[in-house]
């Protein structure tokens, strides 16, 4: 042999031996059906899984569904007696509904998740569908109620639809008083004598009384409403290329308020009925309002309160206005050196008409419990503290001055995202736990709050249901265990936690890792990495799930991970600041570091071949890893991307960018940054979408289309906010294939379409 030829043959067996995984093999169309199966494959095999649960009206009694072969099945437990039942009788419920809804029914696999008891558990209300059905339990009658009740509006900023003329009206408790809008105007009319008087006379088109707005005080003696002075109300116009019921385009529009614009400012007016005084109420407290809350008057009627939110959200403020002249204070204000948290953190209760309240607030750095005096409008207590996090307020007790809440971040070892339970008492004392144990827990309590049931898992533990008394939470009950025997011998293997430090050196940063089912060391692995880090709170799952797609996504010879990185919530203030005005950063720089720890101890785990996915803001961020980190990722499909947060809707882009708008948007921005692509990019878009502007994608292919970039697109007729469907997530399976394994997919316009 030449000596030209053995080499030859020697460079090629080291190329086919370090190339990827599945260089010697064609990925066929058997590979997908492989991947796009493993749902039904799995789905059914954990068996006794509760997965929908809830206490009956005011009883001691709670109902949950579980799986069973085949399906699901509906049992009520009885907490006094520790008895089971049946919820109801399937096979009757399935005939009444197949004859109602004239297609066949099964018992197993009825057309309904949840069910609430009504009528003193004489019937059951069900959603199917766009409905809501009644079936009563005796006779299995089953009759359409009403339909489903569903948002309808544009994305503005959280405030009702002004209405500045109503036929409606509102009547005062007393009964003697009707209260309306006419002319832009407040009026009332008398109802004995039906006499009309006009309490406001400023009112005009532009700066309007709004009917929605009205609130009596209970004394009738009183009414709060806002004077609306309206701004810009931005409209999207959409055109539905093929729609299925005509041939032509259907056009249209949708309200759709993006940060910058300007917005409606609500005035709130005092009017005392005796008199008929207006009264202005001074802004200064309140002068440039993101929102205004509905107002509360108090059970007195000495006052009522609302909520100020600056735009911005630097500053948020519980004011509350006293009747008598309208003068007004700030019982509560937060003013944070970045946000306040407001979409996802506030909690208030006022305990004892107002005399004390219970705020949330992240003001020592960490998300807490505050016991204010509402009266002096200072702090009494910190109640809750600790390098911890309440998540949520379940009960307040007024009467034995207890808060049960939830947290995560107590047990040091544990996942700081796990879930557990607590009652507390309002001076902080008495912290008692509900929950033990290394799980991520859900507690549901009773209404008379003698019992609680909680459900408890972790990715790779299956899920439990017992049952306590809150006399001794030691002691639980076993309602359910799960049994995922048949989904292990279905091939299933959970997923790995994995932890390392993030860019600080301290701070560890939580994901997950999935393998495909032939995972073997002999080869190495691409990385592909799902992301989504909106700042609104944490994405990594950490209950139990027999599926989730990045599993499938996996079988295509692919080692899929998902962290949290900085910039997201559920941590400390300091973690969740990262995002202030940054949302371009997503947390890069610690999920760089966590790839490369993966890395250190995986050597099949080939980080030289990166790609990531995701949709909406995962798009944004997607796009955003090839553009800033391009040393790092290769590939990414990036689908309904918020590419610029000048283009998204307002409310989550000023909560996490901040108001007003300034050079740090163009900096996040990747239709700004378009230019800096290096790596492989499929986009992906629904002609539809409204949850994010179609033309935030479209302003990006412009922009790469001038700095003559190289891509992919994919725009789905009449999609909307998602990737596609089967076709697209086919579509971007393909696109990892080719570019992360170098391998041609199926010819698919030669092959079965399914």
């Amino acid at each position: 042999m030449k000596r030209s030829t053995l080499c030859f043959v020697v460079f090629s067996i080291i190329f086919l031996m370090s190339g990827p995984a599945f260089i010697s093999a064609q990925i066929t169309k058997a590979d997908y059906e492989r991947a796009f199966g493993l749902q039904e494959k799995y789905i059914g095999q954990a068996l006794n899984m509760p997965d929908r649960y809830g206490w009956i009206e005011k009883t001691n009694r709670f109902w949950y569904r579980k799986t069973i072969s085949g399906g699901n099945t509906y049992t009520v437990v009885d907490a006094a007696s520790l008895s089971k039942r049946p919820a109801f009788d399937h096979d009757r419920m399935a005939a009444a509904l197949t004859q109602v809804l004239e297609r066949d029914i099964h018992p197993k696999k009825l057309p309904f998740r949840t069910i609430t008891f009504v009528d003193n558990e004489k019937a059951l209300e069900l959603t199917i569908g766009n409905w809501i059905w009644k079936c009563d339990l005796a006779t299995y009658t089953c009759t359409k109620l009403r339909e489903r009740r569903r948002w309808r509006g544009g994305l503005g900023h959280g405030g009702p639809p002004a209405m500045a003329a109503s036929a409606e009206t509102k009547t005062s408790p007393d009964g003697k008083w009707a209260a309306f809008i006419r002319n832009y105007n407040l009026w009332i009319q008398s109802l004995d004598e039906k006499k009309e008087f006009a309490l406001s006379q400023d009112g005009s088109e532009g700066n309007y009384y709004t009917y929605v707005s009205i609130r009596w005080s209970p004394d009738s003696q009183k009414i709060a409403a806002y004077r609306l002075k309206a701004g810009y109300h931005r409209y999207i116009q959409y055109i539905e290329s093929s729609p299925s019921d005509q041939l032509q385009p259907k056009y249209s529009t949708f309200e759709y308020a993006k940060p910058g614009d300007a917005l409606d400012i609500e005035q709130p007016v005092l009017f005392l009925i005796d008199g008929k005084k207006q009264i202005d109420i001074d802004n200064t407290l309140f002068p440039n309002p993101y929102n205004l809350t509905d107002t509360v008057w108090r059970k007195d009627s000495r006052s009522f309160t609302f909520e100020y939110n600056q735009r911005g959200h630097q500053v948020y403020r519980v004011i509350e206005v006293e009747a008598a002249a309208g003068k007004s204070r700030a019982i509560i204000s937060e003013e944070p050196e970045t946000f306040f948290c407001y979409s996802s953190n506030r909690y208030r209760f006022d305990v004892a008409d107002g005399q004390e309240i219970i705020w949330l607030s992240e003001r020592d750095g960490w998300n807490h419990l505050y016991l204010y005096d509402g009266t002096a409008g200072k702090v009494k207590n910190q109640i809750t503290r600790g390098e911890w996090r309440v998540r949520d307020v379940q009960v307040i007790d007024e009467d034995k001055r207890q808060i049960w809440f939830s947290a995560s971040g107590m047990n040091p070892g544990e996942d700081p995202y796990f879930i557990h339970y607590f009652r507390i008492n309002f001076d902080g004392t008495g912290l008692m736990p509900l929950t033990q144990g290394n799980y991520n827990h859900e507690v549901y309590l009773s209404n008379d709050l003698n019992y609680y049931f909680n459900v408890k898992s972790r990715v790779d533990f299956p899920p439990v249901m017992e049952l306590y008394r809150t006399s001794d939470p030691n002691t639980p009950m076993q309602v359910e265990k799960t049994d995922i025997q048949g989904l292990i011998k279905a091939g299933w293997k959970a997923p790995e936690v994995f932890v390392a430090k993030g860019r600080d050196g301290q701070t560890d940063i939580w994901g997950l890792i999935y393998r495909p089912q032939n995972f073997t060391l002999k080869k190495n692995y691409p990385v592909v990495e799902y992301i989504y880090a909106g700042p609104h709170s944490s994405h990594v799952p950490k209950s139990f799930r027999p599926y989730i797609r990045l599993q499938a996504l996996a079988e295509m010879g692919f080692i899929v991970v998902q962290c949290d990185g900085m910039g997201t919530n559920n941590r400390s203030k300091a973690f969740h600041d990262v995002c202030w005005r940054n949302l371009g950063d997503a947390g890069f720089p610690d999920r760089i570091l966590w790839h490369k720890a993966i890395a250190a101890k995986y050597p099949y785990y080939d980080i030289t071949r990166v790609g990531i996915y995701g949709n909406s803001a995962g798009g944004q961020n997607t796009l955003g890893g090839l553009l800033f980190h391009p040393e790092f990722y290769k590939v990414g499909m990036a689908s309904c991307g918020c590419h610029d947060n000048r283009m998204d809707k307002i409310w989550w882009n000023e909560q996490w960018m901040g108001w007003p708008l300034g050079p740090h948007y163009v900096a996040s921005s990747n239709v700004d940054n378009a230019y800096r692509l290096q790596g492989k990019l499929l986009l992906i878009l629904g002609e539809m979408d409204k949850n994010v502007d179609p033309a935030s994608t479209m302003q990006v292919v412009d922009a790469l289309i001038k700095a003559n970039k190289t891509f992919d697109l994919l725009v789905i007729p009449g999609g909307g906010h998602g990737w596609g469907g089967r076709y697209g997530e086919r579509k971007f399976y393909d696109f990892f294939v080719q570019h992360l394994h170098g391998l041609d997919p199926p010819d698919w316009n030669k092959l079965d379409s399914n």
